[in-house]
């Protein structure tokens, strides 16, 4: 009766991969439980997400071929834009399907923009190159029927960039979620593993620096003020004093990710008998709604969601 924060299963997203080529589904070794599904596999996650009453799913393409500028996010027949309109098709209206945009899984070298050389002579992410591939990546996922966008590359004014191109095009109705405070995490590694990420090197140079608070602040500001619906804090767990700050004073929705390093943690340590997998699954989610967060992205969405379903002692559900 007192209880102050609850999950319910249309606080809850699922982040799912889907790679080219493959005609039944592999588990990630470093995300037990976790898929590379095919497109097959992909139409039944999303069709089971949507029956367990999830608000959406958020997908990542894993390509056969990559290249210097990532042209198989902007290729119609390309596996996202593919996926796209699979999930569009299995949910049947009854979920957000939701999809990344963002450069990282496409190109050869594995950063999140296109690279220009400085001059020193080394490779650095050219922000405006970035922007447009991202208006063009934009504009194919909206064709292909997203309902929302996940604007995570961190490169500046690319939420106001997509917007715009967005409204232009006639696609008023397509949302934005900006991964606002994405942070230089190493809580990514197993992420990288699932969409076999090439990336030498770091991103601090456009995500933002672990040791900074306020500045996430500025960061939501800029991409509200560019028309972002939702914005977000990543990874989540480590990040809950700035996830708070923001749900304080956002005037948008907020979303936080709980990340592949969180979820391999918790299965690493439940598989050795270390800690209750249940239990901290729930209590994990539970800490950041509790800190603000409206959606949560995990990777056990649909599991947990089925857990909340179940009748609880007085015959009533979670």
């Amino acid at each position: 009766m007192a209880r102050e924060v609850r999950v319910h299963p249309g606080d809850l997203v699922l982040p799912v991969f889907v790679k080219e080529g493959l005609t039944e589904p592999v588990e990630i070794a470093s995300m037990p439980g976790v898929l590379q599904h095919s497109r097959e596999s992909l139409r039944r996650a999303v069709s089971e997400a949507a029956d367990a009453g999830l608000a959406g799913v958020m997908l990542f393409g894993v390509p056969a071929v990559r290249d210097a500028v990532g042209s198989g996010a902007t290729d119609p027949d390309g596996i996202l834009n593919l996926a796209i309109a699979d999930a569009v098709e299995a949910g049947g209206g009854r979920l957000v399907v939701m999809a990344d945009l963002c450069l990282d899984e496409f190109t050869d070298h594995g950063h999140c923009g296109v690279l220009r050389t400085n001059a020193a002579g080394e490779p650095v992410v050219d922000n405006d190159a970035t922007l447009e591939r991202y208006v063009d990546m934009a504009l194919a996922q909206a064709r292909a029927g997203a309902h929302l966008l996940g604007l995570s590359g961190m490169m500046d004014d690319q939420t106001g960039a997509v917007r715009d191109a967005l409204d232009e095009a006639g696609f008023q109705d397509v949302t934005l979620l900006a991964y606002a405070a994405k942070y230089a995490s190493v809580f990514y590694g197993p992420f990288r593993d699932a969409v076999e990420s090439t990336l030498t090197g770091d991103r601090m140079t456009y995500q933002m620096d672990p040791a900074n608070r306020r500045e996430a602040a500025r960061e939501v500001a800029l991409d509200v003020e560019q028309g972002a619906d939702v914005v977000m804090v990543k990874p989540a767990l480590p990040y809950l004093d700035v996830l708070a700050d923001v749900a304080a004073t956002s005037a948008v929705p907020v979303a936080a990710y709980q990340v592949s390093g969180e979820y391999a943690m918790i299965e690493a340590a439940a598989a050795n008998g270390w800690i209750d997998r249940r239990r901290a699954i729930e209590e994990s989610v539970l800490a950041i709604r509790r800190a603000g967060a409206d959606l949560v992205l995990t990777y056990w969405a649909t599991e947990l969601a089925r857990w909340l379903a179940e009748p609880t002692p007085n015959g009533s559900t979670r």
